[in-house]
């Protein structure tokens, strides 16, 4: 099975919250997925972005790719919670 990581969009308008999820390509982006890695919440007081470095490391080593969204906020290093 080909799976990516991406990004999964809800909350309500013109307030998005992302779950960052492991998933299988070929599905949409609001269908069941496989594992949940983190969270990401771009509108706000701050910019909160959760991850699960455990989760990540296993998704990436069993093939996972990261989707362009997710590349995008991976370059900021910063901006990033660990957690686990």
């Amino acid at each position: 099975m080909a799976a990516t990581i991406r990004l999964m969009r809800f909350g309500k308008k013109r307030f998005p919250t992302y779950r960052i999820v492991a998933i299988d390509k070929r599905k949409s982006r609001t269908s069941e997925y496989l594992d949940l890695i983190g969270v990401y919440q771009p509108v706000g007081d701050h910019t909160v972005l959760e991850l699960s470095k455990s989760k990540l490391e296993k998704w990436q080593s069993q093939g996972a790719e990261l989707s362009e969204g997710m590349l995008k906020l991976m370059k900021n290093k910063k901006a990033i919670t660990f957690t686990e």
